[in-house]
Parts: C-alpha cells; sequence; structure tokens
C-alpha cells in the first residue's frame, strides 16, 4: 500500500498543487483544512479533515502513519475575522510541528518567505521567522521552502495588477517601482516541494522564479503583453495605500496592506540566490493574457466563503 501524505489546503491554492503531483506519484493523500466542505477537485482520492487546533490529540491522531506533512497554512495580513492574524497562524503552525513530531512524521516540509528575520517589525516576516525556528528545533527532518510571489490561475496579485490595468485609467506605483521581485509559477513550487519531501536532508531553499522584475517593469510588462498599457503614477507609499484601500473598497477586499507595501519597497521579495523554478512569468501570462484580470480575484471572498472553489483565471 502507498504511503500517506498530509498537505494542508489541498482544496485551495499552492496545497492543491503539491496535491496533485503526490497523486500522480501513487501517495496516499489527506489534507488538513480550514474549509472541509468546500469543492473538493480530487473527489475520493484526498480525505479530508479539520485542523484541530483546540484538540492537540485530535491533532495528532489526524497525522498519524503519515511520512511527509506539507505545510501551506498561513494568513496573509491580519483582519478581523476569527483566526485570521499572524499571530495565530504562528501559534497554529507551531502546535501543528509539533502534532507531526508526536504523530512520528519523518519529514515536515514548511512553506515560509524570503528574507525572514525574527526582529522585523514586519509581522509577516518575523513570524514565518519564528517558525523556522519553532520546526529547526522541533528534531524534525525538514525543507523550509522560501517563495516570493506564487502565480497560477488561482493568482490574487498577477491577476490584480492585470485587472487595474485593464478597468482604471492609470498604475499607482509607491515610490519609484525599483524594487525588485522574483515570482515563481505555484506548480513549480508543488515540484520542489514534493522533490523535498522524498528527501530526508535539512535544507532551506529560495525558492523563486527565473525572472526578476522591478515592479514597475513588471506592471509595464503585463500591460504589454494584455494589451493595456497604463500610465504609471508613482505615489509616496502612504498616498499609495489609501488609493488601493479606495480600489480595496470598490471590490469589497483588502487590495494592499501598509506592511505588504513595505516588505515590497524594502527589497524582501527578491534574493541572489539562483531560480528553483524554470516557469517564466512573462511566458504564463501571454498563454492567459485573454483571461488575466477580466475578473477580480478577492481574498477575504475565498476566506468568508468556504465552500465554493478558488475562481480561476
Amino acid at each position: 500500500m502507498s504511503d500517506l501524505q498530509i498537505v494542508t489546503g489541498a482544496f485551495g491554492y499552492s496545497g492543491k498543487y503539491t496535491a496533485t503531483r503526490l497523486l500522480n506519484d501513487g501517495h496516499r493523500v489527506r489534507t488538513l483544512t480550514n474549509s472541509v466542505h468546500r469543492a473538493n477537485p480530487f473527489g475520493a482520492q484526498v480525505e479530508a479533515q479539520p485542523f484541530h487546533f483546540d484538540d492537540f490529540d485530535k491533532l495528532v491522531e489526524s497525522m498519524r502513519g503519515a511520512t511527509v506533512f506539507y505545510n501551506t497554512y498561513w494568513v496573509r495580513f491580519n483582519y478581523t475575522m476569527p483566526g485570521f492574524t499572524h499571530s495565530v497562524a504562528v501559534e497554529n503552525i507551531s502546535k501543528l510541528i509539533a502534532a507531526a513530531k508526536a504523530a512520528g512524521v519523518q519529514r515536515f516540509v514548511h512553506v515560509s518567505i524570503t528574507n525572514p528575520t525574527e526582529d522585523s517589525d514586519l509581522e509577516y516576516f518575523s513570524g514565518k521567522a519564528k517558525l523556522e525556528r519553532v520546526l529547526i528545533e522541533s528534531g524534525l527532518s525538514y525543507a523550509i521552502l522560501r517563495p516570493t510571489v506564487l502565480f497560477g490561475k488561482e493568482d490574487v496579485l498577477i491577476n490584480n495588477i492585470a485587472y487595474i490595468l485593464r478597468h482604471f485609467p492609470a498604475f499607482g506605483v509607491f515610490g519609484d517601482g525599483a524594487y525588485r521581485l522574483q515570482p515563481i509559477y505555484v506548480d513549480d513550487l508543488a515540484k520542489l516541494a514534493v522533490e523535498q519531501g522524498r528527501s530526508r536532508e535539512n535544507c532551506i531553499i529560495d525558492a523563486i522564479g527565473p525572472e526578476t522584475f522591478t515592479f514597475r517593469d513588471l506592471v509595464v510588462t503585463i500591460g504589454a503583453i494584455i494589451g493595456n498599457v497604463k500610465p504609471l503614477v508613482y505615489l509616496p507609499p502612504s498616498l499609495g495605500y489609501v488609493a488601493g484601500w479606495v480600489i480595496g473598497k470598490y471590490v469589497g477586499d483588502v487590495l494592499i496592506t501598509r506592511p505588504e507595501i513595505e516588505g515590497l519597497m524594502r527589497g524582501l521579495l527578491c534574493t541572489n540566490s539562483p531560480p528553483a523554478g524554470t516557469t517564466k512569468l512573462t511566458d504564463w501570462v501571454r498563454e492567459h493574457a485573454d483571461t488575466l484580470g477580466v475578473k477580480y480575484a478577492s481574498e477575504l471572498a475565498r476566506r468568508k466563503n468556504r465552500q465554493e472553489a478558488y475562481e480561476k483565471l
């Protein structure tokens, strides 16, 4: 019988790609999720169990017999929904790590972020750094993957850049837009995760894509490919945040947060490491130029509606 492997959030975004690759490799797959009633693209192939964060014994039992645990669970920003804060996510993932060790899991593959530091004033990055330390100190065999921006059919950021380019007369850029980022294709990240699931050597990998863009060049490039080049308006970060807040109100979402702007402008979504992915964002945007950004992708709608599948481009 094939071995059992566990993926968090297999009905969502990156977890779905990881689960697909594991199934194709012949593994049994279970998902732990906050959305057990979300549309299941895998049918009976993937068993869904809820996160038992409030009952450690049940959490351990949900992992019993698994060889590898793939963690994609996190929250993008602090919000007033229950459990939707970085601090709660740090607490919950720490429980996942402890439960995996107690259950006898052999390998823990964890998705982090580039350039995390515990002393960062940006909670996203400090929280990720704390979790890396918790995992390293747990004694589990681990692989820590540090992606920057993901792109794919269920994408939010790249899609919504295209949405603004399609639906607004200009595009606001924070500061000079010279800060860099290195987007990675979501399935390239899943491939890397599954490869690391086969290993038992401890490692930390910057999971970046093969192309590096300044933010302003990324916007211009996407606009040119989808046929919606718009003028760039360079804004002070505070004014840019206000503009993002207004657009967020218009679409009923949180478009961007102050900490996300800070992380971008500090260059935290870029490293000097060799690329871990092979899929070029430019090639992918060309392939999806007719649909990218036609509809807005709402982060909050996904969190509030735990039934429907993530909408694809």
